[in-house]
C-alpha cells in the first residue's frame, strides 16, 4: 500500500521543453528498460543518425548500460524542437524512471513520503506550471516506481552526530525551521543568519531527555530568543577573515562547475581547466578562471563588492528554496549524503551564498551595474544541480570545510557578505 504523500504545496511546475535536464544526466538504463527501448526498433526507424548508437556500456562488466548522447551532448533521443522521441512516439510511461522522475525527488519521511523539487530545471526555479496537487495522479505513478518497500521503516535523520529522534519529533524540528525561513516579515539575510545560529545550538543539543512536547517547546524557546542573539544592525558584523574567503571560494568552485554529461567525459584538456581554476580560486587574485558554468572572467574582488538590492522577486525564490527543501527534507538524512539535520542547514545557507555569489559573478560579466532576479534563478539552477547530488559534496573535504567555516564563525560574515 502506498505511503501518502507531502507536496509542497508554495511549489509550481510544468515541464516547458527547455531540454536542460537532457543535456546534463547521464541516464542508466535497467535490463527492462534497455529491452523496451530495443524493442522499439529506433535503429530503423530512420529518426536517428545511421552511425548513432543508442546504449553504451557503462564499467567493465558489460551488464549496465546507460542511453547515448549525441555530438553536441544532449541525450540521443532528443530531437530538434527539445522533446523526447519516445515521448512523443510512445507516450511518457516508456521513457526511463530516471527521465520521468526529474525534477521530482521523493524521500522517506515515516509514515508519509516527502516529495521535493531539483531546482536546477529552470521552470521549478521560476515557479512556473502547474500546482503541484495537479501533478497528483503522476507523482502517485512514480511513487510506485520509485520508493522502495520498507521505506517507512527507515529511521529519521540525526539531528547531531549520535542524537537521533523519532519521525514525529523530527518533523517538530523540520517544521520549525520551515516557519523561520518562510517568515518573510523579515529580511531575507536576517533569517539566514538566524536559521544559523539555531543551526549551531542543535549541533550542541543533547535529546536524552527531551522528546514529545519538549521538542516543541525547545524549538519555541529558540525561535523567540534567537532574533536577540544577533545584532540589530547587521553591519556590524566582521567581516569575513581571508582563511573563510579561500574556504568559500573554494565552496563556490565545486557549484560553479556546470559538469554537464558531455563535459564531464570530455579530454584531459577539461580536468587541466579544472585544475587550473581550482588553483585560481584558491589564490584569489587577479581574474576568476573561465568556467564552464559559462561566466567570463571578472576580478575576484569584484565578487566581495555589493550586488545591488534584493528585490521582492529575488527573495520569494530564495524563500521557496529554502522552504521546499526543508519540508522535503532534501537538506539532510538519506537525501544529502546521510547528513545531520545541523550539518546539512548549514551546508543549506552556505549554497545561498554560492547562488548570490554566481549572480554577482554573472551581471559583472555582462558589463552591468547590479544583479537581475534573472542572474539569481540561473545561478540557482547552476549550483543546484550539484547540491545533494553530486558526490563531492558528500565527501569527506566538502563536510569539513562546513564544519571549519562554521567553527571559524565565518559563515554569518559571508552571508552578510554575499548578500549584500
Amino acid at each position: 500500500m502506498s505511503l501518502p504523500l507531502q507536496l509542497p504545496t508554495i511549489q509550481n511546475w510544468s515541464c516547458h521543453v527547455c531540454g536542460g535536464c537532457c543535456r546534463k544526466h547521464e541516464i542508466e538504463v535497467t535490463p527492462e528498460e534497455k529491452a523496451r527501448i530495443e524493442s522499439q526498433n529506433w535503429p530503423a526507424s530512420g529518426e536517428l543518425p545511421a552511425d548513432q548508437p543508442v546504449f553504451v556500456a557503462m564499467g567493465r562488466s558489460g551488464k549496465r548500460f546507460r542511453l547515448a548522447h549525441q555530438a553536441d551532448g544532449a541525450c540521443v533521443f532528443l530531437n530538434e524542437q527539445g522533446l523526447c522521441r519516445i515521448h512523443a512516439k510512445f507516450g511518457e510511461p516508456t521513457k526511463p524512471l530516471a527521465c520521468r522522475m526529474f525534477p521530482y525527488t521523493f524521500h522517506p519521511g515515516g509514515k508519509r513520503i516527502l516529495v521535493g523539487y531539483r531546482f536546477s530545471c529552470p521552470s521549478v526555479a521560476a515557479n512556473k506550471g502547474k500546482l503541484v496537487a495537479a501533478n497528483d495522479r503522476d507523482l502517485k505513478t512514480l511513487q510506485n516506481d520509485t520508493v522502495p518497500e520498507g521505506a517507512a521503516k527507515i529511521p529519521a535523520p540525526q539531528v547531531s552526530p549520535g542524537e537521533q529522534l523519532s519521525w514525529p519529533d523530527t518533523f517538530v524540528i523540520v517544521e520549525a525551521l520551515e516557519r523561520l525561513a518562510g517568515d518573510r516579515s523579515k529580511p531575507l539575510i536576517r533569517r539566514l543568519l538566524e536559521l544559523n545560529v539555531i543551526a549551531g545550538l542543535l549541533a550542541q543539543a543533547r535529546f536524552e531527555k527531551i522528546h514529545g512536547p519538549r521538542v516543541g517547546e525547545l524549538m519555541q524557546v529558540l525561535l523567540d530568543n534567537v532574533p536577540h542573539e544577533l545584532p540589530e544592525d547587521l553591519g556590524t558584523i566582521p567581516k569575513p577573515s581571508s582563511l573563510g574567503r579561500l574556504q568559500f571560494r573554494q565552496h563556490a568552485a565545486q557549484y560553479a562547475r556546470r559538469d554537464t554529461f558531455v563535459e564531464a567525459r570530455q579530454s584531459w584538456a577539461f580536468r587541466w581547466q579544472l585544475f587550473r581554476a581550482a588553483v585560481s580560486y584558491a589564490m584569489g587574485s587577479g581574474k576568476t578562471p573561465q568556467m564552464p558554468s559559462g561566466y567570463a572572467p571578472v576580478p575576484y574582488a569584484d565578487l566581495d563588492l555589493p550586488g545591488g538590492p534584493i528585490t521582492p522577486e529575488m527573495d520569494e525564490l530564495i524563500t521557496r528554496y529554502l522552504r521546499v527543501k526543508i519540508q522535503s527534507q532534501s537538506f539532510c538524512g538519506l537525501a544529502f549524503y546521510e547528513q545531520p539535520i545541523a550539518e546539512g542547514l548549514r551546508a543549506l545557507l552556505l549554497v545561498v551564498g554560492v547562488f548570490f555569489w554566481l549572480a554577482k559573478w554573472r551581471f559583472r560579466a555582462d558589463g552591468r551595474t547590479e544583479w537581475t532576479f534573472d542572474d539569481l534563478a540561473h545561478a540557482v539552477t547552476v549550483a543546484d544541480h550539484h547540491h545533494g547530488y553530486s558526490p563531492a559534496l558528500g565527501g569527506r573535504t566538502f563536510r569539513s570545510r562546513v564544519r571549519q567555516l562554521a567553527e571559524m564563525e565565518q559563515i554569518a560574515p559571508l552571508l552578510v557578505q554575499m548578500l549584500t
